[in-house]
């Protein structure tokens, strides 16, 4: 038996617990985030209490001493407040990469389309996106629209437009290259139905993985626009505010601060175990390794 004939079973079962490790990141991606969409979706119509509801005799009480999780400083329960955080959150962040990710996909795949200027413009434009974080573009909108939720939106959606749009035509400049986009331009398809036809629904699965990927930093960048106070405005709660009034607490009643910081961090694992699986599935060449 040869080197290599020997070496074959262990790389065979190596890709095998890849292949069930990256399954599983799938699977438990998935339950967490329908888990958590399940409860953003459930704060519309129902919560323990209602979050914005103040029992000042009934602060700081400890979790399991007042309410499942205790309650806030101004006797806000906690438990409430978490599920009406998750939905300011999770639609926020939905919003922000829907948008961001529409205009970055279309103009990526227009610039691989006609290349040349267009294609150096848009990667300079890029490129000063990038210099502004997103919470610095937030405090020059807030100056000129107030603080809110449509502020945090556009914030986060003007800083996921060069993402996608890297993606995109990084994606697209290699369906460009392809056979069947040659056959089509030799047939003569104008260049507008070669990207809706033939370069765009072969690159959508990358662009739905970087969507995935890219909620996970939405839901961050949303909590320091909250913790900033550059979000939703109170009384509404978020994730964010809670863990900056929870500040001051701390000592006092550490679940303050643990309880939302524990929301945001598994949110973030959520999308990013189903973003990789969501890569291994629908990317062959990650399926085959």
């Amino acid at each position: 038996m040869t080197i290599t004939e020997a070496a074959a079973p262990s790389t065979t079962k190596r890709r095998s617990r890849l292949r069930a490790l990256r399954r599983l990141n799938l699977v438990v991606g998935a339950l967490i985030i329908l888990t958590l969409a399940g409860v953003a979706v459930l704060s519309l119509f129902w919560t323990p209490v209602p979050p914005t509801k103040m029992q000042i005799i009934h602060k700081l009480q400890p979790p399991f001493g007042f309410g499942l999780l205790g309650t806030d400083q101004l006797g806000h329960d906690v438990l409430s407040m978490l599920m009406a955080g998750c939905w300011n959150s999770m639609s926020i962040s939905l919003s922000a990469v829907a948008i961001g990710g529409t205009i970055g996909t279309t103009i990526g795949i227009t610039a691989a389309a006609r290349r040349g200027l267009f294609e150096a413009l848009v990667m300079r434009a890029c490129d000063v996106v990038f210099a502004l974080p997103p919470i610095l573009s937030a405090m020059i909108l807030g100056a000129f629209l107030g603080t809110g939720r449509l502020t945090a939106i556009i914030a986060i959606a003007v800083f996921m437009v060069p993402v996608f749009a890297r993606v995109a035509l990084g994606s697209a400049l290699q369906a460009w290259s392809r056979d069947y986009v040659l056959a089509a331009r030799a047939i003569g398809n104008t260049r507008l139905s070669i990207t809706l036809r033939h370069v765009l629904p072969n690159i959508i699965s990358g662009i739905i993985v970087q969507a995935t990927i890219q909620l996970g930093l939405a839901i961050l960048t949303e909590a320091g626009l909250a913790f900033l106070g550059l979000s939703v405005p109170p009384p509404a709660p978020t994730w964010g505010r809670m863990l900056a009034d929870a500040q001051t607490y701390f000592q006092q009643a550490p679940w303050l601060a643990l309880l939302p910081g524990l929301a945001i961090a598994l949110s973030v694992l959520g999308f990013n175990l189903l973003g990789d699986g969501l890569r291994d599935l629908l990317d062959p060449r990650e399926a085959s390794r």
